[in-house]
């Protein structure tokens, strides 16, 4: 009888034990697909890229050593996210077959992003205004090289010409990275170069690494981008001899006394391009939306990490 007791308890638990397993992995996989829904929302809506905007001045002013300014990075975040928003407008042709899911995101809701953008680009100017009239010539400067980017003019655009695109945003945003701060505090001009040229390089990685995903798009439209004209190896080797040059500017900078308190997060900071060089530069990897949570959100780790840096040296 004791036997026959024990069994029924053993399968009673056992019972129970499968019902709680499976009700756990339910729940989990409703987080995840909850998770999923609200990180595609930040991305597609460009709150994402925004955020990166924001970040990426920020870990400038920490480099600089200065009081952080929080109207501009506010600003640079509602630029970004206008810029980028502005963008996806215009670009629905070529989402539709890179992106599908943010070109339909983007058609469904066009009006409202547009306005958003308008809000977004008024409130950005007249923050910068408040705090620099300096500033506001840093903040207009992606909006001017966009227009100059775009014109045509007898058939030619600037965007045409394989690697112009690459150039010009990476130069945008490091000239926002690197100069905002420079509104608020005069500094050294070598610090400005490094920090310029660090973020410089890892914001060309980045655009890069977007063409990589956009490949077969791009082929259709006949965009010539680097990984469409160069090939995709070839575009791997490139984007690893940029990252490879900060590797002697982290040598330079220690030795000169710069970022002492930051060099843990720099060495992180090289380390981790190499490895997202190589993860989304494979033949035949399927990218999705990875790649704005891995690459675009790099400076989140980045800036926490040096924000930690910081508390800690204090």
């Amino acid at each position: 009888m004791a036997d026959i007791e024990d069994v029924h308890v053993k399968n009673r638990f056992g019972k129970t034990g499968h019902l709680f397993n499976h009700s756990l992995s339910r729940r989990l996989k409703d987080l995840y697909l909850l998770l999923d829904k609200f990180f595609s929302l930040l991305i597609i809506s460009s709150v994402f890229i925004g955020i990166t905007g924001f970040l990426l001045p920020y870990f400038s002013f920490l480099l600089y050593e200065i009081n952080v300014n929080y109207n501009l990075l506010l600003a640079s975040f509602l630029l970004t996210f206008a810029v980028y928003n502005l963008d996806k407008v215009t670009g629905i042709e070529e989402d539709s077959i890179n992106v599908p899911e943010r070109a339909g995101f983007i058609e469904k809701n066009k009006q409202v992003i547009i306005f958003a953008v308008v809000i977004a680009y008024i409130t950005a100017f007249a923050l910068s205004f408040l705090q620099s009239h300096f500033a506001i010539f840093i903040i207009l400067f992606p909006f001017c090289t966009g227009i100059v980017y775009s014109i045509k003019i007898s058939n030619f655009r600037l965007k045409d010409v394989t690697g112009i695109k690459n150039i010009t945003v990476a130069l945008s945003w490091a000239v926002i990275g690197t100069f905002l701060p420079l509104t608020v505090s005069d500094l050294p001009p070598i610090l400005t170069i490094l920090i310029f040229y660090f973020s410089f390089s890892k914001l060309f990685v980045n655009t890069v690494l977007f063409d990589v995903r956009d490949i077969e798009g791009d082929r259709i439209n006949n965009v010539r981008t680097i990984p469409v004209v160069f090939g995709l190896n070839n575009t791997r080797r490139l984007l690893l001899i940029l990252n490879s040059t900060l590797v002697p500017w982290l040598f330079y900078s220690y030795s000169s006394g710069f970022f002492h308190h930051y060099i843990p997060v720099l060495i992180f900071g090289i380390i981790y391009g190499y490895w997202y060089i190589v993860h989304f530069c494979k033949e035949g990897l399927k990218i999705g939306k990875s790649l704005d949570l891995l690459v675009d959100g790099e400076w989140i780790p980045i800036a926490l990490l040096c924000f930690l840096s910081k508390v800690l040296a204090a």
